[in-house]
């Protein structure tokens, strides 16, 4: 798993003023209650057919038993009602879909809906006279049913619940008060209403009950859910090595991204396997932490719960990843790729300068974002195989084993040779270069072990010969240095590489206006990531054939 799950694609919306928590108390975690919401829209949705389904049912019905009686298909009041029932339905349906407020005033919007509709069922149940010699006796209506179904379906507070429930229980009286008051004949005094429809005012209890329920599992849920400072709000992924959420510093006005590992991921598979990843997961923290280059992903706290549950907190970007941007842009300009591959290599000199070898960059573990009123800044992520270069090694990999992603390994990892240094890193970064000015990988292999075997023996074409850009001579000596099959013959260090991309001419100029204009364009800020979607708010435009 990488961390391009992690960080949020694009901006959620309006920042917080410093010093000031956008959270609000919540008896229920944020994203459970997210959910319920959009459970509210189904149910939304549902009802509006269900009233349209009952208004054309009741029709049939009244034909058969007038025996075809052409009064049967005239428009009368329960159709009415069902009618205004069912666009009010529709409207919360996509008013909720839509919405940006907060989940639970969806929520309480959810209790004004459900009294409404307990008001619509009270006047169907009440508004024709009653059958001469009906008897009266207790019943449940629709009306607890329906209190009873919203409880379990969209939960809220005890006392919302009571509130809302006691008030749409009431329907039946106030519709019963209603009819006394038109003179319909056969409804005598509300006692006699109050005796017969009390079991709703039951089910009121019982909805209360089932919310504070819900509630006490969601403070439970909250609870086990902090992480040192932090309170997590979102699952934005899972992977092989856990699981990633978005986190709020309870007293900070600062969201983070935290990385974990739930105690039943380490127990699946073998008591090796658990040591292996703890001591992986381990290594990715302090590894990340030892860093101190700023296009790399910053950490900030590490620890282990109560629980037994890993994490560590990074920073929560704002961006792309590079291969998100290829997919959905198409091939990038030369200058902007020089600018790109340069920022990655800082943040590798560093590493290596560490004596780290990352070992598995590829376009998803680069992440293209706005750091302030800074653009196309670059970070690198996802350091859990890197690998010590001082000869002692971590012992988290065996000789032979091979790691990372096949599309974007040296030959000499796929070979599994152990002698590694930082030169794996750049043909990998080599293969990123590739990649941002054609749109292409370096070879065009189905299957991992093809794809290997074509990195340790087949020559690649230059990226010039499949570029739609008119690359320059020196940044497509570069890419294909950095794709050499013998290590010695690439560029030394990385930064070394940065001194080659800084030096190549002939492909344009990226300035920061470029960048910000782009950024404006395509990712215009605002634009909320409401479903979680990892292209949610990339605008669908042709990118400019040329910077």
């Amino acid at each position: 798993m990488t961390e391009s799950h992690l960080i949020r694609p694009v901006s959620s919306g309006k920042q917080a003023e410093p010093g000031i928590s956008r959270s609000r108390p919540c008896a229920v975690p944020c994203d459970l209650l997210e959910e319920a919401s959009r459970r509210l829209a189904v149910m939304s949705l549902v009802a509006a057919v269900l009233w349209l389904a009952a208004s054309a049912l009741n029709h049939l019905a009244l034909r058969a038993m007038t025996n075809g009686d052409p009064s049967w298909a005239a428009f009368n009041v329960a159709d009415a009602i069902a009618s205004v029932c069912a666009l009010a339905s529709v409207g919360l349906f996509f008013y909720v879909r839509r919405s940006d407020r907060h989940p639970s005033f969806i929520l309480d919007l959810g209790l004004v809906y459900m009294v409404l509709n307990c008001l619509a069922l009270g006047l169907l149940r009440n508004w024709d006279p009653v059958i001469e010699n009906a008897h009266l006796f207790p019943r449940i209506t629709w009306i607890g049913a329906v209190v009873l179904m919203a409880s379990a379906i969209v939960p809220n507070t005890p006392n919302k619940v009571l509130l809302a429930g006691v008030i749409a229980a009431s329907m039946n009286p106030l519709s019963w008060m209603m009819a006394v008051s038109r003179g319909r004949p056969g409804y005598g005094p509300v006692s006699n209403a109050l005796v017969m429809y009390y079991p709703d005012y039951l089910l009121v209890g019982v909805a209360v009950v089932i919310s504070h329920v819900v509630t006490r599992l969601g403070q439970q849920v909250t609870k086990a859910r902090e992480m040192g400072s932090y309170q997590l709000v979102k699952q934005l992924g899972s992977g092989g090595m856990g699981e990633v959420w978005r986190a709020r510093h309870r007293m900070l006005a600062r969201d983070a991204a935290i990385k974990l590992i739930q105690p039943g991921m380490l127990s699946r598979g073998s008591k090796a396997d658990g040591m292996l990843m703890r001591r992986r997961f381990e290594q990715e923290a302090k590894a990340t932490a030892s860093l101190r280059s700023p296009h790399t992903v910053q950490l900030y706290d590490y620890g282990v719960t109560e629980e037994g549950i890993y994490y560590y907190v990074m920073e929560l970007l704002d961006g792309i990843d590079l291969e998100t941007l290829v997919k959905r842009f198409g091939p990038q300009p030369p200058a902007r790729v020089m600018r790109i591959l340069r920022q990655v290599c800082r943040s590798l000199a560093d590493a290596h300068r560490h004596g780290m070898i990352h070992r598995d960059i590829k376009p998803a573990n680069i992440f293209l974002c706005r750091m302030g009123n800074e653009y196309d800044f670059v970070k690198v992520l996802d350091f859990g195989l890197v690998k010590v270069m001082d000869g002692r090694g971590l012992g988290l990999t065996g000789d032979g084993v091979t790691t990372g992603t096949p599309a974007y390994i040296a030959p000499e990892v796929a070979m599994g040779r152990s002698d590694l240094d930082g030169r794996a890193d750049l043909y990998a970064l080599g293969c990123v270069g590739y990649l941002l000015l054609t749109g292409s990988l370096v070879f065009q292999e189905s299957g991992a072990a093809a794809m290997m075997l074509a990195h340790v023996q087949k020559n690649p074409v230059p990226p010039s010969e499949r570029s739609e850009f008119v690359v320059p001579v020196s940044l497509d000596q570069a890419i294909m240095g950095c794709l050499a099959k013998d290590p010695a013959e690439r560029p030394a260090r990385a930064d070394v590489l940065e001194r080659m991309l800084e030096g190549a001419d002939g492909g344009g100029f990226w300035a920061r206006e470029d960048a910000e204009r782009w950024w404006h364009t395509y990712v215009p800020e605002g634009l909320a990531d409401r479903d979680g979607d990892e292209d949610a708010g990339l605008v669908d435009r042709d990118p400019p054939a040329a910077a």
